[in-house]
């Protein structure tokens, strides 16, 4: 087996609230990122997935075909928009690098042919990046 792994970009916006809390509660626990405006990043996106290598291409998997899944179900989606108003799994979750990670995970699970899932990186920043590799 191989691993590959594809990097893809996004900017987006987001902010962390929880509406059960107290105004004074989100400062405390989130502190600049409660700010209810957002703030945004540009985020990198790095998707590896493992599989046998082909012997007539010598590809784990069409690296085209995989460009234009994470174009399909993550970049075009999240691309230049408020995470929290304008990407459904965010209505009702923190868009946190981790859970940034696991949603990236669910759009992509089962949909590049020729190879597993393996892992999902996502950066927020340079310093700071959240990994899953789903739940098993």
């Amino acid at each position: 087996m191989v691993q590959l792994t594809r990097k893809a970009e996004f900017s987006a916006s987001h902010f962390y609230w929880v509406d059960s809390w107290s105004p004074e509660e989100n400062q405390r626990v989130f502190g600049k990122c409660a700010n209810r405006n957002g703030h945004g990043h540009n985020y990198t996106l790095e998707v590896t997935v493992q599989g046998k290598v082909d012997p007539v291409t010598g590809f784990v998997v069409d690296l085209k075909q995989l460009k234009d899944i994470l174009e399909k179900e993550v970049v075009g989606v999240y691309d230049h928009r408020h995470l929290n108003h304008e990407v459904p799994e965010f209505r009702t979750m923190q868009p946190t690098s981790e859970n940034i990670a696991i949603a990236v995970w669910r759009r992509l699970e089962g949909k590049i042919p020729g190879a597993d899932l393996v892992k999902v990186r996502v950066y927020e920043m340079e310093d700071l990046y959240a990994d899953y590799m789903g739940e098993a």
